[in-house]
């Protein structure tokens, strides 16, 4: 047994410098926070929460923008890092039901453009894609597809009709299973009239169009998996002036205010005035419980302009 310690104890020096930190209990993480300055209001509300949805997703994942040189910010509350918390998990939902919308949008777009042009059985073939393309961004993509139908075959019964009946499966068939990410790689590797073709239909360039789709996929794997939305960061740049509807942006940029304008370009008005008043609802509500830090701090990372 002291064998197996000992191991541990070299596996935790390796990994993060120094012995594996001990469990603590949830009374315990609260006590901590307090000696480093968060006040605590409402303590049995508080340890619900870590039992709820723990204090790593709360305090770990929300904590940074309530700090200043490594040291809590002077009368921050740990009501105030819940609201954000809050306020983030909000903000997925919101973002999450609109990036759906789109992505129905795109999915018939795309089925319906490359079903016209190849027909419905031999639409992965090489000829049906941009010539210029690595043919292994081809294969990969045929790979991920068959992976889906795979998946699929027994769940999706127009998957199980299709594949018994024909043998193929038609591309309207396809895109009920792939996800956004597939979606978004197989645009990408279209023909550049066939992209030109579905962009149109936005009043958007076919370039644009891809760094938008690659962007929402990241935004919209971080918001399923439960990590942060409001910091969006984005290593697709999207380059495209005066998108923002209703302000002027000088330099562009790929944050989560971008994105959204971007967004606004591939939903109606309806729509995107509906997802605009959702979000501004929930600002408003996060800013009357900020006190330590400004909603400006918050708006500054999402990357709403300066007023």
């Amino acid at each position: 047994m002291i064998g197996i310690q000992k191991t541990f104890e070299a596996l935790g020096q390796f990994f993060f410098g120094g012995k594996m930190k001990e469990h603590k209990s949830n009374q315990e993480l609260l006590e901590y926070i307090q000696s480093k300055g968060v006040k605590v209001k409402n303590r049995k509300k508080a340890l619900e929460h870590f039992e709820k949805y723990t204090y790593y997703s709360i305090i770990n994942t929300y904590k940074d923008v309530f700090k200043k040189n490594g040291n809590y910010i002077k009368g921050v509350t740990y009501e105030e890092i819940f609201a954000l918390y809050k306020f983030d998990k909000e903000l997925k939902i919101i973002f999450l039901k609109y990036a759906l919308e789109i992505e129905t949008i795109i999915k018939s777009l795309l089925s319906n453009t490359i079903s016209k042009k190849y027909g419905i059985e031999e639409y992965l073939k090489y000829n049906c894609f941009d010539s210029n393309v690595d043919k292994s961004l081809i294969d990969n993509l045929k790979t991920q597809i068959n992976q889906e139908i795979s998946k699929n075959y027994k769940k999706h019964s127009a998957i199980t009709h299709y594949k018994d009946k024909y043998g193929f499966i038609p591309p309207y068939v396809i895109v009920k299973v792939i996800t956004l990410g597939e979606v978004s790689r197989y645009y990408g590797i279209l023909k550049q009239e066939d992209r030109q073709k579905i962009s149109r239909y936005f009043k958007l360039s076919d370039k644009l169009l891809k760094q938008i789709l690659k962007n929402l996929t990241l935004a919209r794997n971080d918001s399923a998996h439960n990590d942060r939305l409001y910091t969006f960061h984005s290593k697709f740049f999207i380059s495209y002036k005066n998108i923002d509807r209703f302000y002027k942006i000088e330099d562009d940029s790929t944050n989560l205010y971008m994105l959204i304008n971007c967004m606004g370009k591939l939903l109606n008005d309806k729509d995107f005035n509906k997802f605009v008043k959702q979000v501004n609802s929930e600002i408003n509500k996060l800013s009357k419980k900020l006190k330590s830090i400004s909603i400006n701090d918050i708006l500054n990372i999402m990357g709403f302009p300066k007023e």
